[in-house]
């Protein structure tokens, strides 16, 4: 098992900001990347997934987006295309060019593991969603501002999310998908959840991880609740990721919490 003391941290330069980040594991089964949501969250909440990851023979990183946790750069001028492009250039540094990806994302960054399944195709084999959040196409370069601008004017809109280009690409996902949906969600609406699910299914095999105790902020529940991260692990990885191949889809659906 691997232990948290054997995380190494980095920092990554990007278009200005320095981005703090966090990686664990060998490369050669796969790397899984974990991206924390929006408002005060950040990678620390997450690096217990690494060592589990690390666990299983994956490679593992988080990192914080630019005006979160310990990188530079301010919140209010951070968007979902920044969070998209930040994802991007520190995946492409420090994943293998050949590794498959897990892409497990927190909340906000439903919408960004949807931007990185269009951008990476069936490089991904696996997605994991974590009470995620999709939005309209209208609000993916405008800045987050400081909660009463134009950003949140769009994602408040009634059925805005509706038209996310996020719903496509995950349609268009072939391999391995579980959702977690805690039981208590006062964030994201019950008909976001199932449309992603919806989504996932059309073309891959997709897990529905119930966590009826949890509310929405999944990154620290899971951070406090050992089994049910592993468990989430052991759903996504399934014992059928490829070594450095294409995605593989019709994986069996994890039993126990998962249905």
């Amino acid at each position: 098992m691997a232990r948290m003391d054997q995380l190494t941290g980095f920092a990554y330069a990007y278009d200005g900001e320095r981005l703090s980040g966090a990686i664990a594991g060998p490369a050669g089964r796969a790397t899984a990347v974990l991206l924390h949501g929006a408002g005060n969250g950040s990678k620390e909440r997450l690096l217990p997934f690494l060592a589990d990851f690390a666990a299983q023979g994956c490679r593992a990183l988080a990192f914080d987006f630019s005006g979160h946790g310990e990188s530079t750069g301010a919140l209010a001028e951070l968007s979902l295309r920044r969070r998209y492009e930040q994802a991007v250039a520190v995946l492409d540094a420090h994943a293998p060019a050949d590794d498959p990806l897990v892409l497990v994302g927190f909340s906000m960054s439903g919408q960004t593991v949807a931007d990185l399944v269009r951008h990476y195709g069936r490089r991904v084999a696996a997605v994991g969603l974590c009470a995620p959040a999709v939005y309209t196409p209208e609000a993916w370069e405008v800045p987050f501002g400081t909660g009463e601008g134009r950003f949140s004017e769009l994602i408040r809109t009634p059925d805005s999310w509706r038209g996310s280009p996020a719903l496509e690409a995950f349609r268009s996902h072939e391999g391995r998908a579980v959702l977690a949906v805690p039981g208590h969600d006062t964030v994201i609406p019950p008909a976001v959840t199932r449309a992603v699910q919806e989504a996932l299914s059309a073309r891959g095999r997709c897990t529905r991880f119930e966590l009826p105790e949890a509310d929405h902020f999944l990154g620290l529940w899971f951070r406090d609740h050992a089994e049910d991260r592993r468990a989430f692990v052991a759903a996504l990885l399934d014992g059928r990721l490829p070594a450095r191949g294409p995605a593989v889809s019709g994986v069996g659906d994890h039993t126990g919490k998962a249905s």
